[in-house]
């Protein structure tokens, strides 16, 4: 066979992350021959430095909190975590960043894996570059997939890129817990690294979020409930906050999770803050700077638009594509895994000459209906649009919120237990628009609230959808009684 011939392939995937995968899984099974292309560990960001590790980290936090607050059961906690353990049990879940399993499921299913960096080098042509230096051709007879994912933004302030501080990648990695932690940042990531670094003992935990509010994104009730959450553990959160400037001098060690072994000063406001350690969580950006975008007339660094079959805009032939982080439509791992799903369906599809235009090979979920999780104390789930957004769509708004301290099954789950649920309907076409949920184990409850938005389920016809008692799921009654009765408000 020559190297031509042998390097010649129906799909190549650049970027082996949960999206990447997924493409090259549905693409291969759609009878494509495929590669994937990864420079680092098969799995990606969520496997080894973001959800798999950082709700490792939380799990325990969030165990030994409830269980403090559930009576009979707070009288035998009688000791603080074991961070060592804690951390072990972490490492687990990563594999100790081995990919070995990753690799062996892949091979299991007929797909091809490439340890290397490529990059375009015009059209349906990638080049992979090996850690020694050694360049091999790929060509694509079907379709390329971008799959490379994002990595952490660090802001323009003087002095904080040469401080070298902690990514999330160093903060769900860390070795060691800093007794004294700045978090610039006020997000999800940001939320929850605060959340284990506290409850692993981190003895001064501040979060600086530049925003009039924590979790901004969201319902406002729900910032507001983290943010007395985090008030009453003592993290210091501190909003409109202004970081001028970072000083710190050389670093002993710049190795993933180990603090730097000096300590950094910010100037906040006017004023110094001292700590051990700082995390930037303040957003992200496009892994696209070095991909050869430039070889097929595009521009590198910037977030890559797609159509609905996810399909790069401004590039003929229907023959690139992007999925997850690197498309910027929604940068959750359930959603890159989404669009994995749609775009190896729709390159299979028109690798036979099949139509694609039913709706299961179009990406419609990232189109105001987007489920998330923050696994913050207390937990925050939601879907859909907020009550803002569906005003600004300019949607007849009808609302309804509920107390769900009041509702039985939550009550049960911790004796301090608090939180509020609100819909946001469509008063117009009677259907929901927005979910969010805010108190304990609520991540639980979101996925109703996702398949009746999704599925555009009539408010008449969720009343007869009747919730187990007593379970948080309960909620759902106050919450329709409002909308079906009228006494939602109206915005």
């Amino acid at each position: 066979m020559s190297p031509h011939t042998q390097d010649a392939w129906d799909v190549i995937v650049v970027g082996g992350g949960p999206p990447g995968e997924i493409a090259a899984q549905y693409a291969h099974e759609g009878g494509l021959r495929t590669v994937i292309v990864e420079a680092e560990l098969l799995g990606g960001e969520c496997s080894y430095w973001a959800c798999m590790p950082s709700k490792a980290l939380l799990r325990p936090v969030e165990v030994l909190a409830t269980a403090r607050e559930v009576g009979g059961v707070r009288e035998a906690v009688t000791g603080e975590l074991d961070v060592d353990a804690v951390l072990d049990r972490r490492d687990r879940f990563t594999h100790y960043h081995d990919d070995g399993s990753q690799f062996a499921w892949a091979e299991g299913i007929g797909l091809t894996v490439l340890r290397g960096r490529g990059r375009l080098d015009g059209e349906r042509t990638v080049v992979v570059t090996s850690d020694d230096g050694r360049e091999r051709r790929l060509t694509a007879r079907h379709a390329v997939v971008l799959a490379t994912g994002s990595t952490a933004a660090i802001p323009p302030v003087p002095g904080l890129a040469e401080a070298r501080p902690w990514t999330a990648r160093d903060v769900t990695n860390l070795k060691g817990v800093p007794e004294r932690v700045a978090i610039l940042g006020g997000g999800v990531v940001a939320c929850e690294a605060a959340v284990w670094l506290h409850g692993l003992g981190a003895r001064e935990v501040v979060v600086l979020e530049r925003g009039e509010r924590l979790l901004g994104a969201t319902e406002p009730f729900a910032s507001e409930l983290v943010a007395a959450r985090f008030a009453e553990l003592g993290i210091d959160v501190r909003t409109k906050a202004s970081v001028e400037e970072v000083r710190r001098g050389p670093v002993d060690s710049i190795r993933e999770g180990v603090p730097r072994g000096r300590d950094v000063t910010l100037v906040v406001d006017g004023e110094e803050l001292v700590v051990e350690e700082l995390v930037v969580a303040a957003g992200r950006r496009p892994r696209t700077s070095d991909l050869g975008l430039e070889t097929i007339g595009l521009e590198g660094g910037r977030y890559l638009e797609t159509d609905d079959h996810l399909a790069v805009c401004g590039v003929d032939g229907d023959w690139l594509y992007a999925v997850g982080d690197v498309s910027g439509r929604a940068l959750l791992t359930h959603m890159g895994k989404y669009h994995g799903r749609i775009c190896g369906a729709v390159i299979a599809a028109r690798a036979r000459g099949t139509s694609v235009d039913a709706p299961r090979f179009r990406a419609s979920a990232d189109h105001g209906q987007v489920p998330q999780v923050s696994f913050t104390d207390p937990e925050v789930a939601s879907v859909g649009l907020t009550e803002a957004a569906a005003v600004d769509a300019g949607l007849r708004v009808r609302t309804a919120e509920v107390d769900l301290a009041g509702v039985a099954g939550v009550s049960l789950l911790r004796d301090d237990a608090a939180g509020r649920a609100k819909l946001v309907a469509d008063a117009h076409a009677g259907v929901l628009v927005g979910a969010t949920f805010a108190g304990p184990a609520v991540g639980e409850l979101v996925h109703a609230a996702t398949v009746a938005i999704v599925g555009r389920v009539p408010l008449e016809a969720l009343w007869h959808a009747v919730p187990s008692y007593p379970t948080a799921s309960e909620a759902w009654i106050g919450l329709l009684q409002q909308l079906r009765d009228g006494d939602g408000r109206i915005a």
